[in-house]
């Protein structure tokens, strides 16, 4: 069991602990957590994967993705906003995805809210609240759940009428789209480009 430090993988690199439990979680991390993303389409894919994840297991999602993809139309802003009652009704049969009405409407609902901003409006928006760079976390412990810029990005969202953003989701996202770098500071990760 680890301490929550930094930990050596397979390849004797020391990694972020979370990361080693499976190959899927090693790439994740290796290759796309904490790296800077950029563009509507794809940010809206982040906040809409992040919100199906509340509640479970990132791996679940992860493993899901090509289905999220291939059911949300590669999450087009404009595509997903355009979807019918038909298509609801076929997300909610979708054995490719996590079928939960909640988090399906709220997807919805959110591309047809993003589909009247302007192209760009997005990526700024969210950029706006990346916080000033900290200090490496030396521990998993070091690593906050919630912090004042994701409780701020989430009231933000929510007055512009997303919904599925709480701050813990709005965090994750910061994370995961490199808006913050919590990579252990002992991590390999951390120093990638």
């Amino acid at each position: 069991m680890s301490d929550g430090t930094a930990i050596a993988g397979p390849d004797g690199a020391l990694r972020c602990p979370w990361a080693l439990s499976t190959e899927d979680y090693v790439a994740y991390h290796d290759e796309e957590w904490g790296r800077p993303v950029h563009g509507d389409d794809a940010l809206f894919e982040r906040l809409s994967l992040e919100a199906f994840q509340s509640g479970l297991s990132w791996i679940t999602i992860l493993r899901r993705r090509p289905g999220f993809r291939a059911a949300f139309a590669d999450f087009g802003i404009a595509k997903v906003a355009a979807f019918t009652e038909t298509d609801r009704a076929r997300l909610l049969t979708d054995a490719g995805i996590i079928r939960n009405r909640a988090k399906i409407d709220a997807t919805l609902a959110n591309a047809r809210v993003l589909a009247e901003w302007a192209p760009g409006e997005l990526d700024t928006f969210i950029w706006s609240y990346a916080p000033a760079a900290g200090p490496a976390p030396k521990t998993l412990g070091d690593v906050p759940a919630v912090t004042p810029e994701s409780t701020a990005l989430s009231k933000a969202l929510k007055k512009r009428g997303l919904r599925f953003v709480g701050p813990t989701t709005a965090y994750a996202l910061m994370q995961a789209c490199g808006l913050v770098d919590d990579h252990l500071a002992a991590c390999v990760a951390r120093s990638a480009p």
